[in-house]
């Protein structure tokens, strides 16, 4: 390797592993190992320092490319970065011997959290285990814009079930994307397609809306005839 590539190699590896090393960041990190996003506030209580403080840690993260924003409406989540960054911190609390992580456990009551609605979309328990299983059964691909896009199997599955695809697309909203979910903090299902899903479940009698709040529930019917998506 050129000398001067390997210098920058390692000066960059030393500035990486000064980020993480920072026991306040290396908390942070820590507890995004879960896989749920926190807010700074959060994150501050976890490391044991101010507010301010937290900030700059987190500006620190982000610059090193460990740590992503996430804006949801006025609200401002941290996650880690990427795949890669989960592994990496993996194999280093396995060398250093450090216990896993304590579960996320949300403060959301519990009618909610398990499943309710965001704006026009399904959130909750309910949304995330659908937004997760339409991605396993390879049904939707993620963009870089941080969209989604049907893929030619996820396409004729929907239309089978009886979403109207091309009605959908004729929306002059954003046609799918993540949204992040409040009470999960991780994503759910938005966008026309969302909406068109929620539509349909209520139309199908897969889930019950409360007359007078944001609470779902989810029927023995949606078990008994869409196993795969609302087990």
């Amino acid at each position: 390797m050129d000398d001067t590539l390997s210098s920058a190699a390692d000066f960059q590896l030393a500035r990486l592993a000064g980020a993480i090393a920072e026991p306040a960041r290396a908390r942070m990190l820590s507890c995004l190992m879960d896989g749920h996003a926190r807010t700074a506030t959060e994150l501050a209580t976890v490391a044991e320092v101010a507010a301010s403080t937290a900030s700059a840690h987190l500006a620190r993260l982000k610059e090193e490319r460990l740590v992503d924003v996430l804006v949801q409406g006025k609200h401002r989540y941290f996650r880690l970065a990427s795949d890669d960054v989960a592994s990496a911190l993996e194999s280093l609390m396995v060398v250093a011997g450090t216990p896993r992580t304590p579960e996320f456990r949300p403060s959301t009551p519990s009618r909610l959290r398990s499943a309710r609605t965001c704006y026009d979309h399904m959130a909750g328990t309910a949304g995330v285990a659908l937004h997760d299983r339409l991605h396993a059964h390879g049904w939707l691909s993620g963009l870089q814009s941080g969209s989604y896009e049907l893929t030619p199997e996820g396409a004729i599955a929907l239309e089978s079930l009886g979403v109207k695809i091309d009605e959908v697309r004729r929306s002059r909203r954003r046609f799918a994307c993540a949204c992040l979910d409040w009470s999960e903090r991780r994503p759910h299902l938005g966008g026309a397609l969302g909406a068109a899903w929620l539509q349909l479940s209520l139309k199908r009698g897969w889930v019950r809306q409360e007359l007078d709040g944001r609470a779902l529930t989810l029927t023995p019917k949606a078990q008994r005839e869409m196993p795969e998506l609302f087990a």
